[in-house]
């Protein structure tokens, strides 16, 4: 008799052996981001966060075995610990933040869009009083101008990594954000929303991340 066994044990292999697909993103930020997959940078911002008003669209491609976790560092831009830019201007202020991407598989089909499914670690706040927006001599970690601020979670951007105690993303409207400037030149998914921190202003710095299976 022939070794059958042996032809159906390989082909049990063969069909739960994971297949690199080839994925393609849009994202938009407010105002810079770099996004890895499990662990590792598929992109990052071509317009530096200390570009004036540095609002853009990146559209590109990666490859992924699923499942796998997208983490997105999502930056405000700020001048300091404060939490300000144009500090001394006419113009200081708080600034705000904002996060919209899609991903699609090979054949279009979206697999992952922002939304209140992803959950979002703040890992620096500022100002913890708004009232040192209108402070004269804004100084970090004095009067209003307190801050809160940690180092990125070893690991949070990989499969591994226990998220469960991290919040939800909060999601903002349009309005809210008002993002600009290559927001208009993508064709978002109606589910793709825009998300952030718990405050605009003074969530400056977050960690996102979700599983796509």
């Amino acid at each position: 008799m022939k070794p059958t066994f042996a032809i159906f044990a390989l082909c049990s292999i063969c069909a739960t052996t994971s297949v690199a697909e080839t994925f393609s993103s849009d994202v938009w930020a407010d105002n810079w981001f770099e996004m890895r997959i499990n662990g590792t940078q598929v992109a990052q911002d071509s317009v530096a966060i200390t570009t004036e008003r540095s609002f853009n669209a990146e559209s590109f491609t990666f490859e992924a075995e699923r499942p796998f976790v997208v983490g997105v560092v999502a930056k405000d831009f700020k001048e300091n610990d404060t939490g300000l830019e144009y500090i001394g201007t006419g113009r200081q202020q708080m600034g705000d933040g904002g996060l919209i991407l899609q991903i699609r598989d090979a054949a279009g089909q979206t697999v992952a869009v922002s939304s209140a499914d992803w959950v979002c670690e703040v890992i620096h706040t500022a100002p913890l009083d708004k009232s040192c927006e209108a402070s004269t001599n804004p100084v970090a970690g004095e009067g209003a101008c307190t801050f809160d601020a940690m180092d990125e979670p070893d690991g949070w951007d990989t499969v591994s990594f226990d998220a469960s105690e991290w919040p939800q993303a909060d999601v903002f409207t349009a309005r809210e954000v008002s993002p600009k400037d290559g927001y208009d030149e993508i064709n978002w998914e109606p589910k793709a929303e825009l998300i952030w921190g718990p405050d605009l202003e003074q969530s400056n710095t977050v960690l996102c991340r979700i599983t796509v299976n």
